[in-house]
């Protein structure tokens, strides 16, 4: 029983990692199209 519990905790991460990228890479988009609209620079 420990094994599937290790497989489960191991395979939970990337998915974790990959939602918490998306929503990094989704808010900086939102981000710099609105500064490219506003004529301003992100930095």
């Amino acid at each position: 029983m420990t094994t599937f519990w290790m497989t489960l905790y191991v395979l939970v991460w990337p998915a974790i990692t990959l939602g918490m990228l998306s929503v990094i890479v989704r808010a900086f988009y939102k981000e710099w199209r609105q500064a490219r609209k506003e004529g301003r620079s992100i930095v």
